[in-house]
Formats: C-alpha cells, sequence, structure tokens
C-alpha cells in the first residue's frame, strides 16, 4: 500500500472536500450530545483532516466528547451514535452535490426549470458522430466477426459512455513514470503539500493516490478505483485556483517488479483524459516505456505530456541536448509534438526538486484544464486506435464497391442455361416444330406411310430390348443419365464458384468468406431445383415429342395438298378410263393432270417446310428463352441475391467504417 503520513493515517473518511465541513459537524455534534447529556466536558477538538494533507488546528471546537462515565451511566455509546450521525450527514452532503453535478451537467436551473444545454463544441458532435457510427459498425459486424476481434471496440465503447456520463468540468491527469523518476515529487510539488510519500525506498508508491482541485469528482475517482482514504486537496493558494477542475493521479512505477503494481498503471492509463510521463536523465529511452507504453499510445499525443525531470543534475547544455535527444526519441515511436502551434505532446524539462520549470508546468496544466477538451480527445484518440486496429477488416486492396458484374452476372447465367440444357431445349422445341409442320403439310401418302411405321415402331423397339437383354445386342450404358445429372451439378456447382470468386475481389477475409459461405448454401438444392423446374415449364420445352401450335396458313396448305391429291386422283381415274375403252382415248390430259398432282404435293410439302423455319426458329427461341429465365430468375434467388445482400450489408459496414476512420466525416468507398 501507499506509505501516507501520521495524519492521513487517522482519517478513513475524507470523500471530496467534505473534510472541512465534516470537522465542523463532528464538533457541532459532540456539544449537542453533551447538551443532551447535561454533562459537558470542555476539550480541545482533535479532528484532523488529510483533505489538505495538513493538520486541521485551525478546525478545533469544544465539547469534543462526554465524559466516559457519565455516558456509561446515560446508556449512550457516543461514538458508534455520532459516527452514524456523521455518516448520515455526509451522505446527504454527497446526494446534493452530485444532484447539483447533474443540473449543472444536464442544464436544469436551481428552480427546477430547465435552461438550454449549451452547444456542443465542432470536436464533440465530430466525437458523438464517430462513437454512433463505431456502434453500429459493431452491430453490423456481431455476426460475421468473431467477439474477440470486436471486444476493443465495445470497450471504447463503454469507456466513452461511461466517461460521458461523469463530469465535465474536470480532467483527469495521470503521472507516470518509471522507478526512480521522481514522479511522486512532481506530484506533491504541484498539490504544494507532501501527499505521495518519497524517498530511496523503491517501490515508493503502491497504488494510485488522487489529487482533486475542486469538488464533484468523486464519480470519476470511483470509475478509477481510488478508495477514499487515497483522494487528497491541494495547499490552498493562487496557484491552486489555476488548476480548477484538475484531478491529478500519481501512479505507481510503470517498470515494478510486482505485478500488481503494473496493473494498476495499466488500468488508470486506460481511463485518464491525459497523461504526464515522467523521465530522468538516465532511463529517458527506457525500452519499456517506448515499446510498451509511448509508441502503443502514439495517437495519443494531444493529451500527453512528456517532462524531463532532474534537468538540475545535468550541467550547463547538457539539458537542450537530452531534451532533443528525446524529442527525437518521440518522433521515431510516431508521437507528434506540439511545436509551432500544431498539435501534439507537449516536452518540457524541470526540476521537481528545485522547481524550475514546474511553474510552466503548472500554467500549461491549468490552460488545458480550463479548456475542458481533454476527455473529448482521449476518446478520440481511443477511437482513431480502434479503427486503426480494425482497418484490415473493412479495408483491402483499395476495391472501390463490391458488387456482381454484369459480366459476371450474364456467365452465371449461361452457365445454368447450359446446366439445364436450354440451349438442346430450344432445339428440340424448333425440331418439333417443323415435325409438326411436315406432317400437317406433307402428301396424303407419306403421312400414311408415317402412320404405318409409327405403328411398327413399338413393335421394333420391343424387339431390340429383348435382344439387348440375351446379350445380342449392344444395349446403351445404364450409367449415362448418372454421368448427365453429374455433369449438371458439376456446372452449377461451377457457376456458383465462378460468381462467388467475382463478387469477392478486394473484399476483406471475413467477409469474402461470409460471401462464399452464402453462395454455397444457396447452390446446396439449386441443381435439383433446375430440374423440377424443367418438368414444371410443360412439354412445350422440356419434351421434344410435344405438339407445338400451328400457325394460321398451315390449314391452306393442308388443303392445296388435298387439291393436289385430288388432281392425282382425277387424272389417274381419266387415264384408267381410257385404258378400259369407256373415256376417248387422250393420253395427254389425264397424264398432266397425273403429272401436276404428284409434282404438286411435293412442291407445296417444300414450300411449308422453306415458310416454316422462321417461325419454327423463333418457337425454338423462344422455348430456350423462357427456360434460361427461369433458370436464371431460380439462380438469382437463391445465389445471386443472397450474395448481393451480403455485398450491400459489407458496403453498409464499409460507410460506417469510412464515419469511425474520418472523424466523423462520411467518405465514399473510394477514398480508402
Amino acid at each position: 500500500m501507499t506509505a501516507l503520513t501520521d495524519r492521513d493515517r487517522t482519517d478513513d473518511r475524507w470523500d471530496d472536500g467534505f473534510i472541512a465541513r465534516s470537522r465542523h459537524r463532528v464538533s457541532r455534534k459532540a456539544a449537542r450530545a453533551s447538551g443532551a447529556a447535561s454533562a459537558s466536558a470542555t476539550g480541545t477538538g482533535t479532528g484532523t483532516g488529510v483533505g489538505d494533507g495538513r493538520d486541521a488546528s485551525g478546525a478545533a471546537g469544544t465539547g469534543a466528547g462526554l465524559d466516559a462515565g457519565l455516558a456509561a451511566h446515560l446508556g449512550l455509546d457516543l461514538d458508534q451514535d455520532l459516527d452514524r450521525e456523521l455518516d448520515e450527514e455526509l451522505d446527504e452532503e454527497r446526494r446534493a452535490g452530485d444532484e447539483a453535478l447533474v443540473r449543472a451537467v444536464s442544464g436544469a436551473g436551481s428552480d427546477g426549470g430547465k435552461v438550454p444545454a449549451p452547444p456542443l463544441s465542432p470536436e464533440a458532435r465530430a466525437l458523438r458522430m464517430r462513437l454512433d457510427a463505431l456502434r453500429q459498425l459493431v452491430g453490423l459486424s456481431r455476426t460475421r466477426l468473431d467477439g474477440k476481434t470486436l471486444a476493443e471496440a465495445g470497450r471504447v465503447l463503454d469507456e466513452a459512455a461511461a466517461r460521458r456520463g461523469l463530469s465535465t468540468q474536470h480532467t483527469v491527469v495521470a503521472i507516470a513514470g518509471a522507478t526512480g523518476s521522481g514522479k511522486s515529487t512532481l506530484f506533491n510539488s504541484l498539490a504544494g503539500v507532501q501527499i505521495s510519500e518519497t524517498g530511496l525506498r523503491r517501490p515508493t508508491t503502491a497504488a494510485p493516490i488522487a489529487c482533486s482541485w475542486s469538488d464533484g469528482a468523486a464519480g470519476l475517482l470511483d470509475r478509477l478505483e481510488i478508495p477514499g482514504r487515497l483522494r487528497r486537496r491541494p495547499r490552498e493558494s493562487s496557484e491552486a485556483e489555476a488548476l480548477r477542475g484538475m484531478v491529478l493521479v500519481d501512479l505507481p512505477d510503470l517498470d515494478s517488479a510486482l505485478g500488481v503494481h503494473r496493473d494498476h498503471v495499466d488500468r488508470v492509463l486506460a481511463l485518464v483524459d491525459a497523461v504526464v510521463w515522467v523521465v530522468d536523465p538516465e532511463k529517458y529511452a527506457d525500452a519499456v516505456l517506448h515499446e510498451r507504453y509511448l509508441r502503443p499510445l502514439a495517437g495519443h499525443a494531444e493529451v500527453t505530456f512528456v517532462v524531463l525531470n532532474q534537468v538540475d543534475r545535468l550541467p550547463g547544455e547538457a539539458a537542450d541536448l537530452v531534451l532533443d535527444d528525446l524529442r527525437r526519441l518521440l518522433d521515431d515511436d510516431g508521437i507528434a509534438l506540439g511545436e509551432h502551434g500544431e498539435p501534439g505532446a507537449t516536452v518540457l524539462g524541470l526540476s521537481a526538486l528545485t522547481g524550475e520549470g514546474v511553474g510552466e508546468l503548472r500554467e500549461l496544466l491549468g490552460q488545458f484544464t480550463q479548456e475542458k477538451g481533454a476527455a473529448t480527445r482521449r476518446i478520440s484518440a481511443d477511437v482513431d486506435r480502434a479503427a486503426g486496429r480494425l482497418r484490415h477488416l473493412y479495408v483491402a486492396d483499395g476495391h472501390a464497391g463490391p458488387e456482381i458484374g454484369e459480366a459476371a452476372r450474364a456467365e452465371f447465367e449461361d452457365r445454368l442455361a447450359e446446366a439445364v440444357g436450354a440451349y438442346a431445349a430450344g432445339l428440340a422445341a424448333e425440331r418439333a416444330w417443323r415435325r409438326n409442320a411436315g406432317r400437317a403439310c406433307g402428301t396424303p401418302w407419306l403421312r400414311l406411310w408415317r402412320w404405318y411405321e409409327n405403328r411398327r415402331a413399338p413393335r421394333t423397339l420391343a424387339g431390340l430390348a429383348a435382344l439387348a437383354a440375351i446379350g445380342r445386342t449392344p444395349a446403351s450404358s445404364p450409367a449415362a443419365p448418372v454421368e448427365e445429372e453429374v455433369t449438371a451439378r458439376q456446372r452449377v456447382e461451377q457457376a456458383v464458384r465462378t460468381v462467388a470468386d467475382e463478387a469477392v475481389i478486394g473484399l476483406p477475409d471475413p467477409w469474402a468468406q461470409a460471401v462464399r459461405e452464402t453462395a454455397v448454401r444457396g447452390a446446396e438444392r439449386l441443381p435439383e431445383a433446375l430440374d423440377e423446374l424443367a418438368v414444371t415449364l410443360g412439354a412445350a420445352v422440356a419434351v421434344p415429342t410435344a405438339k407445338p401450335p400451328r400457325p394460321t396458313w398451315w390449314p391452306a396448305a393442308v388443303l392445296a395438298q388435298a387439291a393436289m391429291t385430288l388432281v392425282q386422283i382425277f387424272g389417274g381415274l381419266w387415264l384408267v378410263g381410257q385404258i378400259v375403252g369407256v373415256l376417248e382415248p387422250k393420253l395427254m390430259p389425264p397424264v398432266l393432270f397425273m403429272v401436276a398432282g404428284i409434282i404438286g404435293g411435293p412442291l407445296v410439302e417444300w414450300a411449308c417446310s422453306i415458310a416454316a423455319r422462321g417461325p419454327a426458329r423463333r418457337y425454338g427461341q423462344d422455348a430456350e428463352r423462357k427456360l434460361r429465365q427461369a433458370a436464371a430468375g431460380c439462380g438469382r434467388a437463391r445465389v445471386l441475391e443472397p450474395v448481393a445482400a451480403e455485398l450491400l450489408r459489407y458496403r453498409e459496414v464499409r460507410e460506417q467504417y469510412a464515419a469511425v476512420a474520418a472523424g466523423g466525416t462520411k467518405l465514399s468507398t473510394t477514398r480508402q
């Protein structure tokens, strides 16, 4: 534990500025108790306090207690009663102070009415926008990224909410340093009183000690887990007024051999608004300081003070040389230096022992505290660091806007159409249309022959099957349908992989993996869905033997073919009549009639086949287009739309990340 003075050990009830009032109430309660007992005993009040780090001799009062015998006679337990009443009044004071702080922060007037809250600074408005964007970013990413990856961003949001809910009128500054750097001496020098014990024994400071220059910082110190017995007040002076609103915390040695001391340092450094790093001429280049603390906190330069202590030990211009080398090391750590009016870390030399340069530091801290922007800058720097560590999860290869291009969509639809056999179905439909036209427009003799062939075909096929069964005629391999199905499935899988690979170009690994998983899930039942789709489209598309609709000119063609047949029959009968002697022999007319009928029938059929090419082609193309569109629609519903939704989600988180990384100003995705 921290080594305290004897006076410090006598009081465990200190709480942020209530010491003077507590002493007064102790004396008053003692007098009231003695009056109630009708036997006063005058004595000097020995109430001591450590609120200001000095003896409270000026607060001595009379009637500090009752005679022990009289108290026993009256049956009074004065110590417990007075302690309980004192605690109750202190609690009332604390609640009143907290309520006043809440009213001050929320803008409530003393009359209970609301007064307009002061407008936020541009820096605070930008931070609010960034925190809102970070909150949405974490929410949108929870299902895509693991909890450990988002842990730091969640911690930043939690700590920002906790800090913004506490007093904005106070600035919490920690003094950190290595063993023997003199940070406790500097702490006491700023407070103007011996608060943190100094000496040659190491480590001297074992737990954080706080000194508050104004009331109302209890919530901030509770957040730092600093107990009331380690909370102090500075010496009241004109110099102390310049630091009103500051809460100074003296930390244990950051290079202490005890792990609990380093834990205190790490915990408090993550919560304070600013840090004063105290280094000495011997260990200002210590690797632990630079590699573990300064370098990781390089983005917090605006809330960083680096103090070279013990400059009184350096002769001549050695102090300037060491300061220059310290600035060089800080620059190597990536810490911007606040020189020439630019924002950055403040570097100066001083001697806490002799007081050289302490006044300058006090003035700088006073100005820093009065600006009341340290908490905003600290949280903003935390957001910057979280955004930098998340960058590889949201930005990769400078990809402008992930989406499925038209070429990739067209290729995907072509592969699905190929897998479902859209082109073959179109050809089959065209052939069916032309075959149906040939049947309708062919000569009666040809149609009669086709009818006979159709009647004979089932018996022929049955015979061939029987021969194949006994091994005399080779049969087609039964594995052919299976191979065709496997080929169709492979085509579908290849189409899905191709479109997924196109979609994830330039995406960070987690989102690329999410897109691929979405595409694979959508493709699990896609081949079966395409098969069902081909069946439900109807025989006109999937069954080549289906009868397509007839055009309007087909009846005229059939009538012309019938006329040609009648001409043949008429010429033949006329010729037979001449042969048997029934009619006058004139060979030429019946022969011409028969030749006209014989030639006219095939001519009509040929003309009909020529005329049927265009409609048959259009019918086949229409059938192919319907099947292609149906397959493409199935692919869009199962693969493309889920992938597009995943890409849209990524664009949303990318925009939110741009808002987080750009200081509250949304950028287009092409800027990163």
